[in-house]
C-alpha cells in the first residue's frame, strides 16, 4: 500500500516509523533507569538503617572491595541524584517524541485525506 502513496506521504510515514522506534528506545532506557533508581534508593535506605561501624563492601567488576560507611553513603547519594536527573531527561525526551509523533501523524492524515479523497490509504497512518 505504501507504493500508492504520494512521495511526501511516504516520507512522513517513514518518519513516523522512525519516531516510533525512537519512542520505544527512550521508553526502554527510562524503564531501565527507573529500575536502577529504585534499587539505589532501596540500597540507600537500607544503608541509613545500618550501623555505621558495620563492615561494608562495594562491588567493583567481579570483586567485592571493603569500604567505609561514609564513602558508601556518598556514592549511593550521588548515584540516586544522577539517576533522578537521567529519568527526568528521559521523561522530557519521551514527551517530545510523543508530541512530534502525534503532529506527524496528523499531518499525514491531512495529506492523505486531502490528496487521496479520503479513506483508501489511511491504513498505515492510522496505527
Amino acid at each position: 500500500m505504501q507504493g500508492s502513496l504520494p512521495p511526501e506521504a511516504q516520507e512522513k510515514l517513514e518518519e513516523l516509523q522512525n519516531l516510533q522506534e525512537t519512542a520505544q528506545n527512550v521508553s526502554e532506557q527510562k524503564q531501565s533507569s527507573e529500575t536502577a533508581l529504585n534499587e539505589a534508593q532501596t540500597a540507600l535506605t537500607t544503608l541509613e538503617e545500618t550501623d555505621a561501624d558495620s563492615k561494608m563492601y562495594r562491588e567493583v567488576g567481579e570483586l567485592l572491595i571493603e569500604t567505609d560507611y561514609e564513602s558508601a553513603k556518598d556514592d549511593l547519594e550521588e548515584k540516586v541524584e544522577n539517576l533522578e536527573v537521567r529519568v527526568e531527561q528521559l521523561t522530557k525526551q519521551e514527551t517530545r517524541v510523543q508530541e512530534k509523533f502525534e503532529s506527524l501523524q496528523e499531518e499525514l492524515q491531512q495529506m492523505l485525506q486531502g490528496g487521496a479523497g479520503g479513506a483508501g490509504p489511511m491504513g498505515p497512518g492510522g496505527a
